[in-house]
């Protein structure tokens, strides 16, 4: 099969001739229509999380996956050949991933593909679907809520704003001015990054927000924590720092159960996946500069024929 591989941290991807996955009894055996790129992926292959997480050379990176379900396990009775599905196929250690013809991935980080979803965007949603989704809910948002959201036209945060209008909550989301319109289109009440920015919510929200989402990092976490109206529903994926401060820190986890609920959603036409590029897999090198660049709105996609 063709997949994308890497031999050593720091290499450009190619793609190349591998042998095709075994599946065990937990797994199905995936064939990939679409895989979304997310900043993981190109750390992982620059060595950035090599601290924490054990990767195995020749590395074929990618956690995202959308496709048709080939061959089932001997354990597994949720999903049948000929299934399309959706997966965070997110492992304790990274060798075998998602930009690749073929993929064997445990039913555990698989849910049914939302139908009213193309291919890219079904591929681009698990990872910041997921992300979004657990986000929100450690700091549980609901009806009547006033949430603020950082990096709001982002791959995570645009998915966070559209769920939480779902459930009912008013989203104040940051982005440059360039984005607002995007921001609009979602049901947020945008604003722009920078100084005077704890200024600006207030003149929208004068008694603060009932919680705070930072998916960027940096000054965002001092802003959340001055207008959030309780520590405790702070939340950052960028920095464990927050926890030292009543805040919390959510690292996405692979749910099944999740990614189902992300897909009713989508099938309501309460959420959508907005597709910033499309490109081959031959094209991954590219994929990851533009990543990297952070500058995309919504999602890069990796179309597998």
């Amino acid at each position: 099969m063709k997949a994308v591989t890497i031999n050593a941290y720091g290499e450009s991807p190619q793609v190349t001739e591998q042998p095709e996955p075994k599946i065990g009894p937990d797994s199905v055996l995936v064939r990939i229509k679409a895989a979304g790129v997310n900043p993981v992926d190109w750390k992982i292959a620059a060595g950035y999380l090599d601290q924490i997480m054990y990767v195995h050379f020749p590395l074929i990176p990618g956690w995202d996956l959308a496709g048709v379900v080939e061959q089932v396990g001997a354990a597994v009775t949720e999903f049948a050949p000929g299934d399309e599905v959706i997966g965070y196929n997110r492992q304790d250690t990274v060798q075998s991933g998602t930009y690749a013809e073929l993929v064997a991935a445990p039913v555990r980080t698989l849910a049914r593909k939302p139908a009213s979803l193309s291919w890219q965007q079904a591929g681009g949603l698990p990872l910041v679907g997921l992300t979004a989704y657990q986000s929100l809910r450690a700091v549980g948002v609901g009806k009547g809520d006033t949430v603020l959201v950082h990096a709001a036209a982002g791959g995570v945060g645009s998915l966070a704003v559209q769920i939480a209008v779902a459930w009912g909550a008013r989203v104040i989301g940051t982005a440059s001015e360039s984005k607002h319109d995007f921001l609009r289109s979602l049901g947020a009440e945008p604003v722009a990054y920078g100084d005077g920015l704890v200024e600006r919510v207030r003149a929208l929200a004068p008694e603060g927000v009932d919680a705070a989402l930072d998916f960027v990092g940096g000054d965002a976490i001092p802003a959340s924590f001055e207008l959030a109206t309780s520590p405790s529903r702070v939340v950052s994926i960028v920095d464990g720092g927050v926890k030292e401060h009543g805040g919390q820190y959510v690292f996405v986890r692979p749910d099944a159960a999740d990614l189902t609920a992300l897909g009713d959603l989508a099938d309501e036409g309460k959420l959508t996946v907005h597709i910033d590029t499309e490109l081959p897999l031959s094209e991954t090198a590219e994929a990851f500069r533009l990543s990297a660049e952070g500058r995309t709105r919504g999602k890069i996609v990796l179309l597998v024929p």
